[in-house]
C-alpha cells in the first residue's frame, strides 16, 4: 500500500466574484491526521493565513481571467474551474491529484448551484442564499473529502420544503389503504383521459 494513500483530495474550494475580484465564499482544507501547524505534510494548507490567502485568490483571478481551458497548473497546484455570470468556481487540488475527479467536483458544485437556486448563479444570488451554497459545498465536500459529485443528490439534500407544500402534505392518507385508494383514482382518471383522446 502506497505511504501516502488518502481520501484527502480538495485543497480548497473558492467562490469569487469576477467584477470586483472579492471573494463570495471560501474554503481551505487541511487533511486530517496530522498536526495543524505544519505545512510539510502531503495535504497541507500551503496558505494558512488569510493575507497568503488573498494573494494566492488575486493571482489566480488574473491567470484564469483569459483562460479558455477549465484547468490549469497554478502555484504548484492543480486548478479546475468554471464561470458562471460573475462568479469563478475553483476547485483547488494537490500536484499528484485527478484532474477528472476535482473536474467532476466543480462540475457539481456548478449544477447543484443551478437547481437550487433556479439557474440564477451570480454575485447577488449566491449572497443571499449563502446558506444554501455552504451546505451544497459541505455535501459535495467534506475536509477535503470528496462525498458526492451528483447535483440532483446534492440540492435534494440542501433544498428547504416548500412551505406551501408543507400545510397541503397534513391532509394526505399515507397508509396502504390511502395509497390504494390513490392508485385507483389514478388508474381511473387515465382510463377516463383516454377515451376521451379516442
Amino acid at each position: 500500500m502506497a505511504p501516502n494513500m488518502s481520501l484527502f483530495s480538495v485543497n480548497a474550494i473558492l467562490l469569487l466574484s469576477t467584477d470586483d475580484r472579492t471573494r463570495i465564499l471560501t474554503k481551505y482544507y487541511n487533511a486530517p491526521h496530522h498536526a495543524p501547524n505544519s505545512t510539510n505534510h502531503p495535504g497541507a494548507n500551503p496558505y494558512p493565513t488569510v493575507k497568503e490567502q488573498k494573494a494566492f485568490e488575486k493571482g489566480l483571478l488574473e491567470k484564469t481571467n483569459k483562460q479558455s481551458s477549465d484547468i490549469i497548473l497554478y502555484d504548484g497546484r492543480i486548478v479546475v474551474f468554471k464561470m458562471e455570470g460573475d462568479v469563478m468556481m475553483y476547485v483547488v487540488g494537490g500536484p499528484e491529484e485527478n484532474e477528472i475527479l476535482l473536474f467532476g467536483v466543480v462540475l457539481a458544485l456548478r449544477d447543484s448551484l443551478a437547481i437550487l437556486l433556479k439557474n440564477s448563479t451570480d454575485k447577488r444570488t449566491l449572497i443571499e442564499n449563502y446558506d444554501l451554497v455552504s451546505l451544497a459545498i459541505d455535501e459535495i465536500v467534506d475536509d477535503g473529502i470528496i462525498l458526492e459529485v451528483d447535483p440532483v443528490v446534492v440540492a435534494s439534500r440542501v433544498s428547504r420544503a416548500p412551505a406551501q407544500d408543507v400545510t397541503n402534505i397534513k391532509g394526505v392518507d399515507f397508509s396502504e389503504e390511502g395509497l390504494q385508494n390513490l392508485l385507483a383514482f389514478g388508474k381511473n382518471k387515465i382510463a377516463e383521459r383516454l377515451r376521451q383522446g379516442l
